[in-house]
Order: structure tokens, then sequence, then C-alpha cells
């Protein structure tokens, strides 16, 4: 491979390629417009044919721009263009006929095979699929579908071809040499990686984010990199070994790519959740797979400090000190990242699902948390699941303490119950009665999909098996079969409510049952001395067994209901303690509830106590938090803990939090990120937003700027425990 690699790395701005990744783009999003091309030069063909003739030309017409500080090719900034409002119009209408999948019917949060898809490459994949269509030669559908594929593959190649030479462009018009060499260097890469394997880390780093870009410009999100530090490894050894690059230059390289993350945001009003996962154990013996990588990518996340790269660290028993002190040195930047993960509960739940053990060592992470079998399951999805809303109508007989309407089952009259048992079976019922409910809302979307019609030929290019089984990823051709999660929320609205009856009601006999109702009902007006003896009862998150044991009965109940149900494809459904940010919008939807809480107010966050409930310390909340048996929880869990920055700053008292997370994940904890912005500083961004418009946060799975996300949510995250 002589002159195909050099040491030397050309000079760049960093802050001025950031700053106009971030900067505002002008024109429309014009991606119909070149898919209407495709499907109006190919109408009457296979419907999968036809769409990757309008993939081709989204790929090789967009416009190809490159930053003048580029180390690396892509953009989405091709998106828009400047198109009168007729071409978009007429654009919209031809791609009518061709409805696109969504969330729901696994479009994107997805984690493609890239272990697979690297060292193939273009060439690698073409041979595959020329390899397919032989074998299933006379059978129609699926010699269209491995077709559509190659369409697909070919115009992938022809795109990055396109990028080269806009790459030779900017070489042409550079007004010195280094930057002339630095644009000769991409256009020479780009053309080695449109159609070879990629031989250095280099190489390999451009074919990767060539295909987030592709992934892009198709209008996918949360497109997961999955474990980034162990498929470029092998490449990053080779070249660090022989001196061509340092770590120094790996990270500058991966900055330079992953800050481009940040034009999604810009270029269509959200942030891109694109989860990378590093650490954790190696497929085949489950022994360390951290690596100097490994601490590159934490290196390279800081140096961008976008909320974009979602990067989860998969921790365990034998994670070093080291790299649990490098993640707590950049969670302690203020960006939340890495999110914190425990192989030693995440493992066993997703073997509880059926997958073999290899690929559940190997798993990684979509979107904020969910657990995902990389390159070898469809897209995945969720939805929110209401729990305390239940919990509402158990007491009211299946009726709304907000409209009054019914909206459960009758479960007989709360004054009947005479101990907690009879509530928690009502309870019960009224949660199966919900999710028999939910699943059917759930499925009503997915039976009904045209999925013959609506193929997703080039993702399925890097997804086991779909290429030997010439059958598309939602159809058949991934080795596993769908998954879809239901995100119970309010662990500890529940909990709390349930001790809080358990001592109010059936053992200090300050109310019955049916008085608790009227007060819920009337949101505590008139019965406030009521209210503060249920905010003095026992609460999730300070080791007391009266509330913790609700946290997990809540679990277990999750998890037995929805493990009776199947996705349309025969797949599982699982369950997640997690809720984004709708613990506030979900929190709408219900009325007071018995822990104290008015109607209408955020429920608890995700799987973390309530909010300023958990009064007796970090050790004793993680004593709570890691009661209940997360191996049920195949998605995953969301725990958001605030520490004060001193706590990150002394080198002591990070190796003693280390020591807390270590423990919390020994005994079952799941799950763990941590904001560390003061509530002074938050309080500030609120009343002065122009002087914290770069101020990143920990949200819930994810992280965003402070100041843009809506006042209950920044509300939600100040009232969040300080811990010292």
């Amino acid at each position: 491979m002589k002159g195909l690699v050099t040491k030397m790395l050309f000079p760049y701005d960093f802050e001025d390629l950031k700053q106009q990744a971030l900067a505002p783009a002008s024109g429309e999003i014009a991606s119909n417009v070149y898919r209407a091309r495709g499907y109006a030069a190919h109408t009457g063909e296979e419907n999968v044919i036809a769409r990757a003739y309008a993939i081709r030309e989204l790929f090789v017409s967009h416009r190809k721009h490159l930053y003048a500080n580029d180390r690396f090719a892509g953009s989405v900034r091709g998106l828009r263009d400047d198109f009168s409002k007729e071409e978009l119009a007429r654009a919209d209408k031809i791609c009518e006929a061709y409805p696109e999948r969504w969330f729901w019917l696994n479009s994107d949060h997805y984690a493609a095979n890239y272990a697979h898809f690297l060292p193939a490459g273009v060439e690698g994949t073409l041979a595959e699929i020329d390899a397919s269509l032989k074998n299933w030669e006379g059978d129609a559908e699926k010699t269209a579908f491995l077709r559509a594929a190659r369409i697909t593959m070919e115009a992938f190649s022809e795109m990055i071809l396109g990028y080269a030479e806009a790459a030779d462009a900017m070489a042409d018009a550079a007004a010195n040499e280094d930057d002339r060499a630095r644009f000769a260097d991409i256009a020479a890469r780009c053309r080695r990686i449109s159609f070879a394997a990629p031989q250095n880390f280099r190489d390999a780093l451009q074919l990767l984010w060539m295909t987030y870009v592709a992934f892009a410009y198709e209008g996918r999100f949360a497109m997961a990199f999955g474990r980034m530090d162990q498929y470029l490894y092998p490449y990053f050894a080779r070249d660090i070994e022989a001196g061509i690059l340092t770590e120094d230059d790996v990270v500058e390289d991966l900055a330079s790519v992953l800050v481009k993350i940040g034009e999604r945001c810009v270029m269509t009003g959200g942030d891109d959740v694109c989860n990378i996962a590093i650490g954790g154990v190696k497929p085949e013996d489950g022994s360390d797979a951290t690596n100097r990588l490994s601490f590159c990518l934490i290196r390279a996340v800081r140096k961008c400090f976008i909320p974009g790269p979602n990067l989860s660290a998969r921790l365990h028993r034998n994670t070093t000190d080291e790299f649990m002190d490098a993640c707590l040195e950049s969670i302690g930047t203020g960006l939340g990242y890495p999110a914190l993960m425990n192989d030693e509960v995440n493992i066993p739940a997703l073997l509880r699902m059926g997958y073999a053990l290899e690929d559940c060592r190997n798993y990684c992470m979509v979107g904020c948390i969910e657990n995902f079998m990389q390159g070898k399951q469809p897209p995945w999805s969720d939805s929110r699941f209401n729990t305390p809303l239940y919990l509402e109508y158990a007491l009211n007989n299946g009726r709304s303490f907000l409209d009054g309407e019914k909206h459960g089952i009758e479960t007989g009259d709360p004054d009947s119950f005479t101990s907690m048992d009879e509530l928690i079976a009502a309870f019960t019922a009224q949660i199966r009665y919900g999710a028999e409910n939910h699943i059917k809302a759930f499925d009503s979307y997915n039976n009904v999909a045209d999925k013959e019609n609506m193929q997703s030929p080039f993702l399925s290019c890097f997804c086991d098996d779909c290429i030997a089984r010439g059958l598309d990823i939602n159809r058949g051709g991934a080795v596993y079969k769908s998954a879809h999660a239901a995100c119970s929320v309010g662990i500890a609205s529940v909990a709390d409510s349930l001790a809080a009856i358990e001592t109010v009601v059936f053992r200090d006999h300050v109310v019955t049952l049916g008085q608790l109702r009227d007060a819920l009902a009337a949101d505590f007006v008139g019965y406030e001395e009521l209210r503060q003896k249920l905010l003095d009862a026992p609460k999730y998150g300070n080791d007391n067994d009266v509330a913790d044991k609700y946290a997990i009965w809540f679990v277990k109940i999750q998890a037995e209901i929805f493990d009776e149900y199947r996705t349309y494809d025969g797949g599982r459904f699982y369950v997640a303690i997690a809720s984004n940010v709708q613990n506030v919008s979900a929190g709408r939807e219900v009325g007071a509830t018995p822990d104290g809480r008015r109607a209408m107010h955020a429920l608890s966050d995700a799987a973390s106590p309530m909010h300023g409930m958990d009064r007796s310390g970090p050790t004793a909340s993680a004593l709570s938090l890691c009661k209940p048996d997360y191996t049920l929880v195949a998605c995953g869990t969301v725990v958001n803990q605030k520490y004060t920055p001193e706590m990150f700053a002394n080198p002591e008292k990070r190796a003693k939090l280390g020591a807390v997370i270590r423990s919390y994940f020994l005994m079952g904890g799941q799950e763990l990120q941590i904001n560390c912005v003061s509530k002074d500083t938050l309080r500030d961004a609120q009343m002065h937003p122009e002087n914290y418009e770069s101020l990143v946060v920990r949200v819930s799975g994810f992280s965003a700027y402070y100041t843009k996300l809506e006042q209950a949510v920044q509300d939600d995250i100040l009232s969040r425990t300080e811990h010292f």
C-alpha cells in the first residue's frame, strides 16, 4: 500500500470548522426534488427499483459541500438548495406516491454492521450482491430487491467520487500550498474508498463518515456508530505502530468528523442523537475490550463539545480505573458524556430476549440508551407508557381526575379495598388493560404498513443477512426479528404513591382510600394537611424498603405484562424505564397523585428518584436504585444524577465517585448519567440566555443546549437533587 498513506497531516482550523458546521443554513430542503427525478424516470417499474433510482438521484445529484477547513469530506449542507416553491411542490406530489417509513415503522435508530462493511468496502459489498443474485436467480422478488441494492451501492460509490471532484475544485482554488495539499489528500482518499476497501485509519474513518452522510440524506436520524473503538481499532493500531499517526492526530481526525454531526440541527431544527459505544467486553470471551482508541474517542467528543455525538461507555467488573477516570473527567466538563452503561446487567437482559451470547456481548446503543444488536436486527422503535395514569384509574374506578371521563376499566370503588394487595390487584388490572390498548395502537401502524412497497435497499446492505437472504431489512432479511420497547414512565411517582398509601391509609389510618380519592380529585385544595402527610411518607431513593419494594414491583410487573406480546414479525417487546423528557408531558395527563404531587405537574424522571426526594445522600440513592431487577429491562434505563463541578475537579473525589459507581453497578444498577453544571449557572442561564448559548447539559438519555430547551424541561433539570 506504499503511496496510499501519508504521514503528513495538513494544517486546519478546528474552531473555524466547528463554527461553519453550526452556522445557519439557507435554501430549502431539497431531498424530494432529487428523489422525484428518480421516481419520474422509472414510473411503472417495481416499487423497490423505483426507490433505488430515487436514492441514486439523491446521492448523486445533491450539492457536494466542503468547508474551507475540512479534513474529511461529507456534509449534509447539500440537503438545502435554491429551488422554487413550484419545483418543491411538484416533487412533493410525486413522492407522495412512494410513502416513507417513520420511527414506529422501523426507519432509523439503527447501528450498521460497520465491522463487516469496512473490511468489505463498496467492492466487496457489490461482490456479495452479485453472488446472491446468482444464488436467487429465478426468484423475481428477491432478484428485484438485490438489483435495487446494487443500484444504491453503485450510487453511493458515485456520491463519494462526487466529493472527490469537489475536493479537487477546492484544491485548484486554494490560496496556499497547505490547503491545496489538504484538499488533494481528501480527493485521493475519496477516490480510493469509492470502490476499494480501506487499508488505513483515515480511509476507514472517511468511509464510515460517508455512510453516515448517505443515511442522513435518506432522512434517517439517530443512526448510531456502534462500537467504534472496536471495528476501527485494527486500522488505528496498524497506523500507530507504523508511525503514520499519533493518538493526538487520531483525536483531531475524529473531532473534525464528529463535529459535523452538529450540522443536522441547523439543517433540520433538531440535534441528531448518534450514539457511539466505547469500552465493554469482547464478544468472543467476555474480556475487557477497552483500548487506546476508546480514550481517543472521549477526547474527541470533549473537543467537539456539542450535543450530537451521544457517547456511551460500557462498564463491567474488570473496567480499569484509568478508563473510569477518563469518563468522569469528560462528564466533569459539563458535557454530560459519556453515559455509563453496565454490561453486568445489560448482557443478561439481552440474553433473556433470546440472542446469542456473542451478540449480546457485542451490543451497542442507538438513540439515547436503547440496547441494540449492531447490524443484526431491524431499526429500533419505542413508545411511551404512562404507568401512573393507571394508578389514577385504579383509585377512581377507571375514570380520570382531570376530565371525569372513563378511560380505564371498572376495578371497584376504592372504599371497597381493604388492603394494599387489593389495590395492587386493581392497579395491575388497569396496567394490563392499558398495555393491551398500547400494543393495539402500535400494531395498527405496523400491521397495515405496505412492507413490499416500503423497502430500504441501501440500508439493507448494512444488515446481516439481508444480501445473502435477498430480503429487505424489514421483511425478514435481518438475523433477528424486530424489537419495540414500552418506555414506562414514573417509577418513583408510583413507588412513592404506593408507599404513601400504605403509610397514611393502611398503617396510620389517617384517611380512607375513598377520602384520599376525593383529595386527589380536588388537587389537594382543602386537603393541605393530608398532602403534607403524604409528602412526609417514605420516598424512593433513600434506601427505605417501604418505598423501594414498590419500585421492585414496578419493574417486575412491566416486564411480566409486556413479555406476553410480540411484534408484527414475532419479535420481542422490551421494557425501558426511561422517559426522554416526556415525564413533563406525561405529567400533564395525570391528576394529583398520592405522593403529594399536584395535578398536571411533571412525573418522576425516568428511573431516577423524584426530584428533591432522595434526601439521604448519593449512597442511599444508589442503594435504592439497584434494588429492582434490571435484567428484566432489555431496552435500558435512564438514571439522572447531578453533582457539583467540584466533585470532578479533584482527582480524589473523582476516585471516590468512581468507587460508588462501581458498587452501584455490581449491585445491579443498569445505567447512570451525570450533570455537573451548578444550579446557580442554570438559573443565570434562564435569566440571561444570551450569555449561555453554548451551555450543554445532560437532559435524559441525550445532551442538549440548555437555553434551547423549553422552560418546563429547564425547570425539571434544575429541580434534580444536587449531590456534593
